[in-house]
């Protein structure tokens, strides 16, 4: 609290300092190395409001999610040592993903610094390799000075996570009332004309161009104007791993997605291909099928990379042509662009397309149970709903039969974290309570964060969770068949019983045995609203679409 008009205690200046710059909810789990932060978000509601989560980890991805979606640092509170080590999936998440984050750490007392005190850890050390920046503020002077570098650094060039330490004293330190910060917005930057041009000339000598969107930053501008340049141009496009939600999936131009198990009609299209266009991806492992559907470090397709950040440019991949640029401003200078040469690729683009929706269908995998499940999703819920989903086999069958319509509604980590699903339907359902938020599980993915329900409950949010449960760690049982056949290790589960484990926070549960369930749970849940949980149960030796153990 405030002592004096002209003074403000360090913690409240935080909590002001968060306000000023648009943030309207953060995420955490309490602890007393923060708690003038704590008291300084009383009655603070209308302002930002604190949501407190059951485990660090869900609490940061919980904040993934909102970044995601706000454009803006996702904000997560974690107390010092056992804290910041939970908190730190998250922060890993946000590293893959290229997601703006904030993670405020609560800090042993500076006078106990280097000493091993109770809950010590050196967070440069721990962080390092995972943030964009990591700092401790040792002088509440300095407060607004730490948090704008942080919101600049977590949203400029490639986004990514900052983490704060808090030393516990410094919090209850009084300051004198500094002058209000800025709003800070997400710096914007074009490619150079010449270089605009050379892509242009690219173009126009290409016989099997194709564009791959990706990486974290989009906004949806960026996003519409991806869609007019492929319009325009008649070019195709594919996106990177999770990246479905940057173009309507409906879109005549879009092809479908390079991930984890890429199908063979797109590395088809990529060995072929004459002219890759990859904006904001950063040509990963995944996306790349380890390496292999580009060849390092010289691809043998003709390489434009546009990345924000020009480190990253070349770091694989040697591209003949390179834009460092914001997807944002590149892609609104390319939609500016008169058609180059449409009529030379439309036959192509629609080929591909057709090749998509092909493998896309359920009819793709005849006998698949699963398979007509995403597809009703498709078909029922509105155009801006919001999936979200950690990792697991199950993602296979939502990835190739659900499509996505409309900016940010696909939540899914890149980094491949189980446990991913219902803390970012939190962050969801908190950002934007208008939306239909449905997290989608596997029975291993949903147990690693279950107890987030809680944090549903309690803060009475609007979502539904489908968890499909074959009683195993279905992606590690499908390697290990690969690997060992025959020969079952640690990928066993024990289950509870999810529909009694939903009610016991509240919530309303419901079995689907077989798609008629299916189809009327969701629509039950739907029209309920609140906290909704749906568990279908599979056949264990079911591995993918279409897929079975002999």
């Amino acid at each position: 609290m405030t002592t004096q008009t002209n003074t403000i205690r360090a913690a409240d200046h935080l909590v002001d300092l968060l306000v000023a710059q648009g943030i309207t909810a953060a995420f955490g789990v309490p602890g007393e190395s923060y708690l003038p932060v704590l008291d300084a978000f009383y009655g603070r509601d209308r302002d930002i409001r604190f949501v407190t989560c059951r485990q660090e980890g869900g609490a940061a991805m919980a904040a993934d999610a909102h970044g995601k979606l706000t454009g803006r640092p996702g904000i997560c509170f974690a107390t010092r040592g056992p804290g910041a080590t939970n908190a730190s999936a998250g922060v890993h998440v946000a590293f893959q993903d290229s997601t703006p984050m904030i993670l405020f750490l609560g800090q042993v007392a500076r006078d106990m610094v280097e000493r091993e005190a109770f809950q010590e850890i050196d967070y440069r050390r721990m962080f390092g390799q995972m943030a964009k920046w990591v700092a401790q503020i040792d002088d509440a002077a300095r407060l607004q000075e730490y948090v704008s570098r942080a919101f600049r650094t977590a949203m400029s060039g490639r986004p990514g996570p900052v983490v704060l330490a808090l030393p516990e004293d410094m919090l209850y330190d009084e300051i004198p009332q500094p002058t209000p910060p800025a709003r800070i917005e997400t710096p914007r930057f074009a490619p150079p004309g010449q270089a605009l041009e050379t892509l242009r000339n690219r173009i126009a000598k290409a016989e099997k161009p194709l564009v791959m969107a990706g990486g974290g930053g989009w906004t949806p501008a960026g996003i519409d104007a991806l869609q007019r340049f492929a319009e325009t141009q008649g070019v195709p496009v594919s996106v990177s791993l999770r990246s479905q939600g940057l173009i309507d999936n409906r879109h005549p131009n879009y092809v479908g997605h390079y991930g984890v198990g890429t199908p063979p009609y797109l590395k088809d299209i990529m060995a072929e291909t004459d002219l890759l266009i990859a904006i904001g991806p950063r040509l990963g492992e995944m996306t790349t099928g380890g390496y292999t559907l580009l060849s390092a470090p010289v691809p043998k397709q003709m390489l434009v990379h546009v990345f924000p950040e020009p480190e990253e440019i070349g770091r694989v991949f040697e591209p003949d042509l390179a834009l460092v640029a914001d997807t944002e401003s590149f892609c609104s200078a390319v939609a500016a662009w008169d058609p180059i040469a449409p009529d030379r690729f439309a036959n192509r683009t629609k080929d591909l397309r057709q090749q998509y929706d092909s493998f896309s269908s359920p009819a793709s995998v005849e006998g698949d149970p699963l398979a007509p499940y995403f597809a009703h999703l498709a078909d029922v819920l509105p155009e801006d709903a919001i999936l979200t989903n950690g990792a697991g086999n199950y993602a296979a069958w939502l990835h190739r039969f659900y499509r996505y319509r409309a900016p940010g509604s696909q939540l899914a980590p890149t980094s491949g974290s189980m446990g991913y699903g219902l803390p970012a339907a939190i962050g969801a359902a908190i950002c934007a309570p208008g939306r239909e938020i449905f997290a989608i599980a596997g029975d291993g993915c949903f147990m690693m964060t279950c107890q987030e329900m809680a944090t549903a409950l309690h803060h009475g949010l609007n979502l539904t969770v489908i968890v499909i449960d074959n009683a195993r760690y279905g992606t590690i049982r499908a390697h290990q068949e690969r690997e060992y056949p025959e020969r079952v290790s640690g990928t066993a589960l024990t289950n509870p019983d999810f529909c009694d484990f939903a009610r016991s926070f509240g919530a309303h549960a419901q079995k689907a045995p077989d798609y008629d369930s299916f189809v009327a749970a969701v629509a039950s849940a739907r029209a309920r609203g609140g906290v909704n949980l749906i568990e279908i149960r599979t056949d264990p030796r079911l591995l993918a679409p279409g897929k079975w153990l002999k």
